[in-house]
C-alpha cells in the first residue's frame, strides 16, 4: 500500500473532478492537505470533510491560480497550518473551446493564464518552499493527452498542456540537485464535471464503451496514479510522463 503518512499536499483545483480524486486518494494513503478552489466553495468543503473522514487534516483555501499573490498566500497558509509542505499537485485548469478561425484572444489568454501560468505559479511557489525546507519533495502536473493530440476547437488548451509538459521537464532537470521530483500525468477521456461542459450525458455514456479499455476514466484512476507518483515508492522517478488514459491515445 502507498504510504503518505506525515506528508502534506497542496492540490489546486481540488473541489471537483480530477483534483477531488487526487485529494481523496492521497487522504486514503495518509496525507494531510490544502484543498484549493476558485468557484465551488461548497464542493471544496465537501472534499475537505471526505479527507477528514480518513482521519486526516484539511484546510480549504480560495485562490485563483492565475494570480501569483493568491498562490503565494496559499502556500504560506499551508505551511503556517501544517508546518511544512511535501507534495504540490498542479491540477487547476480552464479551457475555452472554439474553432481557431473564430477564437478570441481573451479565451486564449484566460486558458493560458490558468492552465499554464497557474501551473507555473503553483510549481514555483511550492518549489521555493520545498528548497527552503531542504528535504526534497514532489511536484506533479496534471496535463492531458491534448499535449500531443491536436484536438479540434481546443487550440488554447492543447497549447497550454504541451507547454506544461516541456516546462515540467525543465523544472525536473533543475530541481534534481534538491531531490525534488517533477512528473506529469496525462489523463485521457475522464468522467468529470468539466467534461460535461463539452459533452452531453448521452455522449459520455455511449462514448465510454468505445474506448480501448471499454470505459471512461474515473477520478479515482487519476487519484491513484497521482498518489503513487507523489509517494516515496516513486523515489527514483522524475521527469516522467505517465499516461493514464486506458489506451485512448492509441486510436489517435
Amino acid at each position: 500500500m502507498i504510504d503518505l503518512n506525515g506528508k502534506v499536499a497542496l492540490i489546486t483545483g481540488s473541489s471537483r473532478g480530477i483534483g477531488r480524486g487526487c485529494a481523496i486518494e492521497m487522504a486514503r494513503a495518509g496525507a494531510d492537505m490544502t484543498i484549493n478552489y476558485r468557484s465551488h466553495a461548497d464542493d471544496a468543503e465537501e472534499v475537505a470533510e471526505s479527507v477528514r473522514s480518513f482521519g486526516r487534516q484539511a484546510i480549504v483555501f480560495h485562490a485563483d491560480v492565475s494570480d501569483r499573490v493568491d498562490v503565494d498566500q496559499m502556500v504560506a497558509a499551508t505551511v503556517e497550518h501544517f508546518g511544512h509542505l511535501d507534495i504540490v499537485v498542479c491540477n487547476a485548469a480552464y479551457s475555452k473551446r472554439e474553432p481557431f478561425l473564430d477564437m478570441s484572444a481573451e479565451g486564449m489568454r484566460r486558458t493560458l493564464d490558468v492552465s499554464l501560468f497557474g501551473a507555473f505559479h503553483t510549481a514555483q511557489a511550492g518549489a521555493r518552499q520545498l528548497v527552503a525546507q531542504g528535504r526534497g519533495g514532489s511536484i506533479l502536473f496534471i496535463s492531458s493527452v491534448h499535449a500531443f493530440i491536436p484536438v479540434p476547437t481546443a487550440l488554447s488548451y492543447n497549447a497550454a498542456k504541451a507547454g506544461m509538459n516541456h516546462m515540467s521537464n525543465t523544472m525536473a532537470r533543475e530541481l534534481t540537485r534538491y531531490r525534488i521530483r517533477v512528473n506529469v500525468i496525462e489523463p485521457g477521456w475522464i468522467d468529470t464535471p468539466g467534461e460535461r461542459q463539452f459533452n452531453t450525458e448521452e455522449e459520455m455514456v455511449e462514448g465510454g464503451p468505445k474506448l480501448p479499455w471499454g470505459r471512461l476514466g474515473t477520478t479515482e484512476d487519476l487519484g491513484k496514479a497521482a498518489t503513487f507518483l507523489s509517494s516515496d515508492a516513486a523515489d527514483y522517478i522524475t521527469g516522467a510522463v505517465l499516461r493514464v488514459d486506458g489506451g485512448f491515445w492509441l486510436e489517435h
